[in-house]
Parts: C-alpha cells; sequence; structure tokens
C-alpha cells in the first residue's frame, strides 16, 4: 500500500463525476447531516487537514467482477438516500475509496448536489417537508454563536428569501458550487465586481476585504491546494481488500456492526446483491399503510434471529460465510415473514408514531417463519386466536417496555418457546416465563393506575385505548377527546358558568388524560370536530343506537354528559376504564382494610 501524489479537491469531484472514483458494495450509506458538511468545509477553509484518504485501483480487466456504486449528488432524506449502481466500461482503471466515503460524498453535495432532509412541522408524505438546499457561504461577516468560524449554511430558496427580509444586509450568500467555475484568482475579482462586493459605497471596507480574502480563500483550497492525500491499495483479491476495509472502517464509531455486517454479505451473497435488495426491501415495508421506519439493523439483526444463527450480536466474528450463505438462501421466506408482521401490527392500528420498540416485529415474525404462516395471518378464520394472542403480546410489551434498549437476551428463549409450541403463538407461556423479572409482560394495579395517566397523543394513549376497544381493523382509528379539547380554556369555562379557578383548573388539568380519550373512526372524528359531546351524541345517536354506543365507549350511563358535570363524568369513567383493564390483563385488585375494618377483624380474632 503506497502513499500517493495528493490531488485538489476539484480534481477529485471531476474524478467522482467521470466515474473514475467510484464506491465499492462493502461501502455502508451516506449518513452525515447538514451540518458535519458545513464543518468540514469549514475546516478546509481554516486549513485544518481532513484526513488521510484510502483508495483501491482496480485494473481495468477486473472491474466487472465487482459491484460497484455512484456518489450521491442529490441528496433526499425520503426519495433519495440510496447510491445508483455504477455503469462501468472495462476501458480503463476505477478507484475505489475504502475510506474516506463520507468527506468525498460531502465534498461532492456541497460542490455539484443538494441536499433534502424533512422539516418538522410537515407530514412525511408532504413533498413541502423536504425542501432542496444547496450549501451557501456568508461573504460579509463570520458565524455568530457557532463551532465554525465561517458562515456555512445549507439554505432552501424560501430560506435564502427569509434571510433577506430579516436581516437586510446582514448577509450577501454565495452558492459554493460556484467557485468551481472560476478558472484563476481573476475570475474572483469579476465576480466580486460583477455583484458590488467591491463597491465601498453599498458596503464596509471591513466587507470588502473579508469578502475578498474569503471568497479567494475558497477558491484556492478547492481548486489549486492538493488537499487529498491519500494511500493506494493495488491488491486484486477481495479477501485482502475486505480485510483492510474491516480494520480501517471497525474502529470507534466510523461503522455500525450492522453496516459491517451488510457490506460483508453483499460481498458474500452469490446469488443476490444484499445491499441493493435489503435497502429495497427497507424502503417497501415503510410504504405499508399508514407508513413505518424500519431500518437495516432490525432486518440484518432479524435475519440472524429468523436464521437460528445461535450467535446473534453484530460483531465480525458473526460475520462468516456461513451464515451468509444460510441468510442468502433463506432471504425470501424471511422477508415474506417480516413484511407479513409489517402488515400485521399496521391492520391492528399501530403506525410509526404509535410503535414505540420496532424490536418487538422480531419474536412476530420468527413465529410466522418458523411454523410457515403467510398471508392468512392476516384475515383467515383459522388463525384468529393467533392474530388476538399476537396483539396482546404486543401491547404488553410495548406498555412494559420490555423491548428498549438491545434486547438480544431475549431473542433465544422466545426462539425457544415458539419452537416448543408449534401452531400457536405462546402469549400465556411467555407472560409465565417472565413473570417475576426485568421482562415481565404481567401487570399490577399500581402500573394500571399510572396507565391511567397517559395523555392524548401518545403512543401509549393509542396502545391502552386499543386493548379495551374491540377494532374493527378494515379501518383507520383516531384517538378523540370525548369533550372536545376546545372547551377546556378559561375563556370557554367562565362562558359555561364555570366561575371558580380552582374548579377550571381541576378541568384543564384533567381533559387531555385517558378517562376523557377514545378511539373512533376517522371519518367520524371529522364529523364530531369542536361539537359538545352531549349535542353531538344525541344529535347522531337514538334510543338502542345510543345505548350501543355508550357501552362501546365504556361511558357512563347515568352522567348527564354536560360540561358543568364534567369532573364527575372524568372519575366515573376512569374507573370503567380501570376495572375494564384490569379484567383484560388479568390484574387482581389490592386488597385494603379501612381502619373500621381492620379494628372489627382484630375484635373477632381477639
Amino acid at each position: 500500500m503506497a502513499y500517493e501524489t495528493p490531488i485538489t479537491i476539484k480534481e477529485a469531484i471531476t474524478s467522482i463525476q467521470d466515474q473514475e472514483y467510484i464506491l465499492p458494495a462493502i461501502q455502508r450509506e451516506f449518513v452525515w447531516n447538514t451540518s458535519q458538511i458545513e464543518i468540514l468545509f469549514d475546516s478546509i477553509l481554516r486549513d485544518y487537514p481532513i484526513s488521510t484518504f484510502l483508495f483501491w485501483k482496480v485494473k481495468a480487466e477486473n472491474v466487472n467482477k465487482f459491484k460497484f456504486y455512484r456518489f450521491l449528488q442529490y441528496y433526499h432524506q425520503r426519495d433519495k438516500k440510496h447510491n445508483d449502481p455504477a455503469e462501468l466500461s472495462a476501458s480503463k482503471d476505477r478507484f475505489a475509496i475504502l475510506d474516506g466515503q463520507q468527506r468525498l460524498t460531502s465534498l461532492y453535495l456541497g460542490l455539484k448536489g443538494s441536499y433534502a432532509y424533512k422539516l418538522n412541522r410537515y407530514e412525511w408524505k408532504s413533498n413541502h417537508a423536504f425542501p432542496i438546499k444547496h450549501l451557501y457561504l456568508n461573504l460579509l461577516e463570520q458565524a455568530e454563536g457557532s463551532e465554525k468560524l465561517y458562515d456555512l449554511r445549507f439554505l432552501s430558496s424560501e430560506d435564502l428569501r427569509i434571510l433577506a427580509e430579516k436581516f437586510p444586509g446582514k448577509y450577501y450568500w454565495f452558492k459554493v458550487s460556484e467557485v468551481l467555475d472560476f478558472k484563476d484568482l481573476m475570475g474572483v475579482i469579476k465576480y466580486l465586481t460583477a455583484n458590488s462586493l467591491t463597491d465601498t459605497s453599498k458596503f464596509s471596507e471591513k466587507q470588502v476585504e473579508f469578502a475578498t480574502d474569503l471568497l479567494s480563500k475558497l477558491f484556492k483550497a478547492i481548486n489549486e491546494d492538493k488537499l487529498i492525500n491519500y494511500y493506494l491499495e493495488k491488491s486484486e483479491e477481495l479477501d485482502k481488500v475486505l480485510h483492510i476495509f474491516i480494520r480501517v472502517n471497525s474502529g470507534g464509531t466510523k461503522l455500525s456492526y450492522s453496516d459491517l455486517l451488510l457490506s460483508i454479505a453483499t460481498a458474500q451473497w452469490k446469488d443476490k446483491d444484499a445491499r441493493e435488495i435489503i435497502h429495497g426491501f427497507v424502503d417497501n415495508i415503510n410504504k405499508i399503510n399508514p407508513g413505518f421506519n424500519v431500518h437495516k439493523d432490525l432486518i440484518l439483526k432479524a435475519c440472524l434471529v429468523l436464521s437460528d444463527i445461535k450467535d446473534i450480536k453484530f460483531k465480525v466474528d458473526n460475520f462468516s460465510s456461513e451464515n451468509m450463505e444460510l441468510i442468502e438462501k433463506g432471504w425470501d421466506k424471511i422477508s415474506t415473514s417480516l413484511s407479513n408482521t409489517v402488515k400485521l401490527i399496521a391492520s391492528f392500528g399501530f403506525s410509526d408514531k404509535t410503535l414505540t420498540a420496532y424490536n418487538a416485529i422480531i419474536p412476530i415474525s420468527y413465529f410466522l417463519h418458523k411454523n410457515g404462516i403467510g398471508e392468512e395471518i392476516l384475515n383467515s378464520s383459522s388463525q384468529l386466536e393467533n392474530r388476538k394472542f399476537i396483539k396482546e403480546w404486543l401491547l404488553r410489551a410495548l406498555l412494559k417496555k420490555v423491548f428498549g434498549g438491545t434486547p438480544d437476551n431475549l431473542y433465544p428463549t422466545y426462539r425457544d418457546l415458539i419452537t416448543q409450541n408449534p401452531g400457536k403463538f405462546p402469549l400465556h407461556e411467555l407472560i409465565q416465563r417472565y413473570k417475576g423479572t426485568n421482562k415481565s409482560l404481567s401487570f399490577d394495579e399500581e402500573t394500571i393506575d399510572n396507565l391511567m395517566n397517559t395523555q392524548y397523543g401518545s403512543a401509549f394513549a393509542f396502545m391502552v385505548l386499543s386493548i379495551i376497544y374491540p377494532l374493527n381493523h378494515n379501518y383507520v382509528f383516531h384517538q378523540d377527546h370525548i369533550h372536545p379539547k376546545k372547551f377546556f380554556t378559561d375563556k370557554e369555562l367562565i362562558k359555561l358558568g364555570i366561575k371558580d379557578e380552582g374548579v377550571r383548573n381541576s378541568y384543564k388539568n384533567s381533559f387531555n388524560y385517558i378517562a376523557n380519550l377514545q378511539l373512533i373512526q376517522e371519518t367520524e372524528n371529522l364529523e364530531k370536530n369542536a361539537t359538545p359531546f352531549f349535542e353531538w351524541l344525541n344529535k347522531n345517536y337514538k334510543e338502542e343506537d345510543l345505548i350501543n354506543y355508550k357501552n362501546l365507549h365504556f361511558i357512563p350511563k347515568d352522567n348527564n354528559l354536560l360540561m358543568d358535570d364534567f369532573l364527575t363524568f372524568y372519575e366515573e369513567r376512569k374507573d370503567i376504564l380501570k376495572s375494564k383493564l384490569m379484567l383484560l390483563l388479568k390484574v387482581e385488585a389490592k386488597t385494603i382494610l379501612v381502619e373500621d375494618e381492620a379494628e372489627l377483624i382484630e375484635e373477632e380474632l381477639s
């Protein structure tokens, strides 16, 4: 392995565009965020070293013996996270990047591409959630209140407009990609002059000097300075290259073990492209309505568990060719079981917002896989009991947070119990096995009381309501305030005649909890909206239907359901829900003796 003559960043970018620089299949995906990219460019402008790279020279005649990918140019968090396969001719040698992919991709995105990540205030499915951003550099002053010295930011056209309106004259945003258009420093001066950045009647002398120095510095750093230092590995032996890759990437946090596993699977699968198949599979199951956020780590862990590999930890020793062959051969059945599991939990009403531990998918998938159960688990009458048991187990496991952290120690026992109980999901056996442990699936009255304090919008509120509601999973259900949220403000409560501040505070402190929540169909929720509950109920339900509605939603029968009696309604429904939960989860009530009863018993015993 030889140390080569350094090159400029511009030369590296040109080589990436020409597919002279490519990525081997063993490389992971791009994972850096915009802040990391900005800091990289800031480091370059500050003359900080950006570490040495490691390239692998692949001779022209051997290019088509291996799988390679192109660099990512236009990153989109939802629509474009994966690298495209490189279509290469055997006309010239290529250079595959073994160490430095994240840095080179970041340089490529900043100088030739764009970055789109999700904004918090939008739904995942909304196209407005992912504005396209390019890298800009403020030429007028340094960064404020930041670890960066220079003000580098990924900005959308809307960001630029807002900053210009809020802070007129504070910024001049130079699109960093345009530095590649300058042939020499004279090009820099021409740009500054054409954009009035040398005009002291428009900008202060300090700003003019700063802009001139900074743009010149950027030009030299990208176009002239030889900042890309690299070693070159020339071996054509994949095993040696793989060993080097693991050695340089397994230290620290550079590469997770799941990345390594996928890299090695890709290199060792004989008939399938593991990287392409697993990435595509993850994308597809995340599109299952109403939407999930499964990561490749979970899929790779599931591969180990469902293949009955004894040691399922992510460590290099487990990445044997024997295990990889086992997973490749079983992939079609493994992926079917995982897909049917996600469809099943979606039918229970779960989504990314309510599935609080994705690891809970794996035992269900193992059960389906081990018993050869396919899509019949979704709606066949023959699988009715299994659906019921799986749903109860899932709700228990999530509410008790059994699968928090790394549950590797759970999987062997789950595999054993599922194997010992063929055809039937072992709900009761699992409850019994973990009773009294920190992974218990059992509940006590104190836990039930805590569940009664869950609030609207939380995943746990959905789960608690899912236990007590006999839902038709062909419909979409929403959490809904029985007495609408609109009426729980001081203004509205005073209008209703509730003058006492203490009583109003009790109203406001109670309305968002489980005792004032129900699950109703999406269309029904839209119709109900913010109508007073008594008014809406009596308008839409008469006689027998009214009785059925109250029974279905555990509405206190003797309450007048008016807002002035809300606190009584709240306590009565809270008691009803608690009793129902204790019955369904098989919880025995605590035996509490009042003082008079205790004295009476003592007298009888004396």
